[in-house]
């Protein structure tokens, strides 16, 4: 199940990776590219199988299925960061491509790339970390424990930047066993280098994606950051300083806690999962100028701004499509499936988790957009009854909107938050409640591209420059 020696199958960027560079060589998405898909008939039985045992057992599958993706910590040492950007690079099909995107993790903009049919190049992915013996309510003892290990991973990586994260609200099963090491490039270095210099045509554009999300961090090194909490149903002012909703949350896991006491924050910096660092922005411009590559920079505050620009421009590419179905299909953190939204003629409108704040934003494109004759719906399992969690009959009201049809997609109603199925099922099921079928377009050219962003000026939180 590993993508690479050392980088989590189960993160954002990855998955996300593996999505875009399986539709430019036309092929779906399924078991969120974990697995090969001569295994997917076993993962049907095992997905079943899993969402009928005890919920203690279900946690425990869902612990050491990410555990086993963990390096040891005496290994981080050996981790180079430029092989890894070598192995996400070498993803893509080798052709000439008229731009490429580099930067934030976001999903919707995945199924924008896919539309322009170009690579998009992460700046941030996610190294998993073996450990125990740390309890998911004590921050403070995750980041002592990760001090040396995160040094000397460091040191033999001077091109990127660690912000150690720590979420005991969505990540608490994760977190019993592992820790969370997200890396963000601050350059280019030579495997991204090569590749836009060998794969972009003269001229080509070159899209930064720019996050400008943020969240209280500590500092412990130039390049080293620790980050407590993560965007989702918690506020950073509840990690760091309770409330309600902690209390009962830790009552409810029977914690011995009734608030957390993490590393006193000294500054907000770019979110670690989400967030763009800059510093990569100043070596892309001096690139790009240097080898005559044109640079638009993408601005937007939180990951979901993106989603309802990229639900219209599909609206209205499906139009020049002459496809009039008026479907959304509407995705969840990396339950995903780009291929499939093209051949079924679906709009797609992607959340970044199953939480409050993703509710609020798919409502109201709802609210705004009342047309769809039918909406689909995946949502993602972390396991947990979290903070901000919102209830299945919410996700059911979102699917009554439908002029004709709701339905979920994958998704076992009775074991959501649990329901650790829905990676088997999201995929298949899509390809059975989905009938219609159309042929994968050639790309939007660039000029089209324009054409949109013309007619659309002023209507989303984005800023293009």
């Amino acid at each position: 199940m590993k993508s690479s020696s050392c980088v989590a199958d189960f993160d954002s960027a990855t998955a996300m990776l593996r999505a875009l560079s399986n539709y430019l060589r036309e092929e779906d998405f399924p078991l969120v590219g974990a697995m090969s898909r001569r295994n997917l008939p076993l993962m049907k039985l095992v997905a079943t199988v899993v969402n009928q045992l005890p919920l203690s057992l279900r946690e425990q599958v869902y612990i050491w299925s990410g555990r086993l993706e963990a390096i040891n910590p005496r290994k981080l040492r050996d981790v180079k960061t430029d092989e890894i950007a070598a192995w996400m690079t070498s993803l893509y099909p080798e052709r000439k491509y008229p731009a490429v995107a580099i930067g934030s993790s976001n999903g919707a903009a995945v199924h924008f790339w896919s539309a322009l049919g170009i690579p998009w190049l992460p700046q941030t992915f996610l190294i998993p970390v073996a450990r125990s013996g740390i309890h998911p309510d004590d921050p403070t003892a995750d980041a002592q424990w990760a001090q040396e290990p995160a040094r000397s991973f460091l040191e033999e990586n001077p091109d990127i930047q660690l912000h150690h994260m720590n979420d005991p609200v969505q990540d608490r099963l994760m977190i019993q066993r592992m820790a969370y090491f997200r890396v963000k490039r601050r350059r280019l270095g030579r495997a991204y280098e090569n590749f836009l210099l060998q794969c972009l045509q003269p001229g080509a554009m070159i899209f930064l994606m720019d996050c400008r999300l943020k969240w209280p961090t500590t500092q412990y090194d130039e390049r080293y950051f620790f980050q407590f909490g993560a965007l989702g149903g918690a506020s950073a002012e509840e990690y760091h300083h309770g409330g309600g909703r902690v209390e009962n949350y830790l009552k409810r896991y029977g914690s011995h806690l009734r608030r957390w006491t993490p590393p006193q924050p000294d500054a907000a910096r770019p979110e670690a999962e989400w967030g763009f660092e800059a510093t990569l922005a100043e070596d892309l411009l001096g690139f790009a100028e240097r080898h005559g590559f044109r640079v638009r920079r993408i601005i937007f505050d939180e990951p979901e701004h993106v989603s309802p620009f990229v639900a219209d421009l599909y609206g209205w590419w499906n139009r020049k499509r002459n496809i009039t179905d008026q479907r959304l299909l509407v995705e969840s953190f990396i339950v995903m499936e780009p291929y499939w939204t093209v051949r079924t003629g679906s709009m797609p409108f992607w959340m970044v988790f199953n939480k409050e704040p993703s509710a609020q934003a798919l409502e109201a494109y709802l609210s705004r957009e009342r047309s769809f004759k039918e909406i689909y719906l995946m949502l993602f399992s972390h396991g947990v009854n979290s903070i901000g969690l919102v209830p299945i009959e919410r996700w059911r009201r979102a699917l009554e909107l439908a002029q004709q049809h709701g339905s979920f997609v994958g998704v076992d109603p009775e074991a959501y938050p649990r329901d650790f199925g829905v990676f088997v099922r999201y995929n298949p099921d899509l390809k059975v409640k989905i009938s219609a079928r159309y042929p994968i377009p050639p790309p939007l050219a660039l000029t089209e591209l324009e054409q949109f962003l013309m007619q659309a000026a002023g209507q989303y939180q984005i800023n293009w420059q």
